[in-house]
């Protein structure tokens, strides 16, 4: 004897089941759209990001291929924003594991703490939004992954450099260069190039031409990041 509820149940399996279904598969496809994407911008130019359509101020953008940059800056930024980038899988654990002491330190009222690795940054930058949410942070997480999977070190350093916000509208490399030290990125120095990446966690906010204190001490920090790291020879990890 079939009873009321045993009804009911197949009769809500039957509706689930179409909705799993759809959902499934919109999550396939979700996938492969992604990928298809990554692996076109492994090779192409970025001709633009989330961040830089979504910026309120005039936008200076130019794509400079890893060649037309220098290795100071690509070291510079390394030691100021993911010194073990060569090391990690697009998240890093040390950081992550310093994040959740320090929630736990302030009971959990604090907003997620900056452990973002380049490669995160590169997701949130080309395909997200601004903001500090933990749903955005697991986005981010996902499509850090996923990049770590289809671009090597170097792209994804190369993406970094040329969708990183340095000024008001400032993006990238090539346009920082031209803007603050009116040359080519090729040409930046050890000191140009640690002052460029000092600005990254406040770029609205920090002027390069008229430092205060506050970006002196960063860049001289960065400075002496780099030397610890080895310098160029860094590079040869990536």
């Amino acid at each position: 004897m079939i009873t009321h509820k045993h009804t009911t149940q197949n009769k809500f399996l039957a509706l689930l089941k179409p909705i799993v279904k759809f959902i499934t598969q919109a999550v396939v496809l979700a996938v492969v759209f992604l990928f298809l994407v990554l692996f076109v911008l492994r090779w192409l130019p970025v001709p633009s990001s989330s961040f830089i359509l979504q910026s309120e101020n005039e936008t200076h953008y130019q794509w400079a291929p890893w060649d037309d940059l220098s290795p100071q800056l690509a070291i510079a930024v390394m030691a100021a924003e993911d010194q073990r980038f060569p090391h990690h899988w697009g998240l890093d654990t040390v950081e992550l594991k310093k994040a959740f002491a320090e929630k736990r330190q302030h009971k959990g009222k604090a907003t997620p703490r900056g452990a973002s690795t380049i490669t995160q940054q590169v997701a949130k930058n080309l395909f997200l939004w601004n903001g500090r949410s933990y749903t955005r942070k697991a986005i981010e997480a996902i499509l850090a992954v996923a990049i770590e999977l289809t671009w090597p070190k170097k792209r994804i350093l190369e993406v970094y450099l040329n969708i990183a916000q340095f000024g008001n509208g400032i993006f990238g490399a090539s346009a920082a260069s031209r803007a603050f030290y009116h040359q080519s990125p090729d040409k930046l120095n050890k000191q140009q190039s640690a002052m460029l990446a000092s600005v990254l966690p406040r770029p609205a906010i920090s002027n390069v031409n008229q430092p205060d204190a506050r970006l002196i001490k960063k860049q001289r920090w960065v400075l002496k990041q780099m030397k610890q790291l080895g310098g160029l020879n860094y590079l040869k990890k990536l």
